[in-house]
């Protein structure tokens, strides 16, 4: 029987983006405030997934010796270092979290079954890598208050309450709504980026964050008229308004993770956002999602 077994680790530095082949005003204008010297520091943690056949002892690996793997291969290097000039690799592609992911695979590859590197490199962004070639994942997290009313426009009072519960009552409520937005590109190989990490924060500012915060979504979002918006039909949206922008920055839409309670979350997908599209064409094509 396979199992998947998780290692956390951690360790703390520093990094820096300049590319010496750009002028000052350049990588300023590129890279922003990571551009200044000497750099700037995160507190990393990492988690390394490894999957294998249960022994005898009911165990993939010892996880004593992946302790210990991971320390001589990755922390022991890393921590409390700077990251441009702890590693080889980093003085051709600079330190971002997803080429780091990519490094830390490379060097446990070799001596562990990995499947999956994940890397925070603080709570609101991190990057998992798979080992596909230079392909890798990019995560922002944020958030936006709002308040909605789970009805539909063509049912009584009595047949929405009936189907959504509380949730709706006339006057509506509130949620501080969590969101997390997952892109998928290829690393580029001087940068170390997915995408343009700045750019990446301003499309989803511009587009999800700013419009919806604050709101009362059934009346001040134009999209919300005739579509009731639970969870799972604001994930959609947010994913229908994000897919352009994303593709713009050279990557694609991986996955839009909606939280809209420590209770309930949902979870979108962009290669199916297509097919959800052609269906919000239909009247019946309205997801319920009852809130407890």
């Amino acid at each position: 029987m396979q199992c998947i077994i998780n290692r956390r680790a951690q360790f703390s530095a520093s990094h820096r983006y300049w590319l010496p082949e750009l002028s000052e005003a350049e990588n300023f204008e590129r890279f922003g405030p990571t551009a200044r010297a000497p750099g700037h520091g995160h507190n990393y943690v990492l988690y390394v997934s490894m999957i294998g056949e249960l022994d005898e002892y009911g165990m993939v690996l010892n996880l004593s010796d992946v302790k210990h793997v991971i320390k001589r291969e990755v922390t022991k290097d890393l921590d409390f270092s700077y990251l441009n000039e702890a590693w080889p690799e980093f003085e051709q592609t600079l330190p971002t979290t997803e080429n780091i992911a990519r490094q830390i695979w490379l060097r446990l590859a070799p001596h562990l079954p990995v499947s999956k590197i994940q890397l925070f490199e603080h709570p609101e962004l991190w990057a998992e890598y798979l080992g596909n070639g230079m392909e890798a994942y990019l995560t922002l997290s944020t958030h936006f208050s709002a308040a909605h009313r789970l009805a539909r426009p063509d049912l009584s009072f009595e047949e929405n309450s009936e189907i959504y519960g509380k949730c709706a009552r006339p006057n509506g409520h509130g949620h501080n709504y969590h969101l997390e937005v997952t892109v998928k590109g290829e690393i580029d190989a001087r940068t170390g980026m997915i995408a343009d990490l700045g750019a990446l924060q301003k499309a989803v500012d511009d587009y999800v964050v700013e419009p919806f915060d604050h709101t009362f979504l059934n009346k001040d979002i134009a999209y919300f008229e005739n579509v009731v918006p639970t969870a799972e039909n604001i994930a959609v949206r947010i994913g229908q308004l994000l897919r352009s922008p994303v593709r713009e920055l050279g990557a694609e839409l991986h996955k839009i993770k909606l939280i809209e309670s420590p209770n309930n979350s949902c979870e979108i997908y962009g290669a199916d956002l297509e097919e959800v599209a052609a269906e919000r064409q239909q009247p019946s094509a309205v997801l319920a999602g009852v809130e407890s």
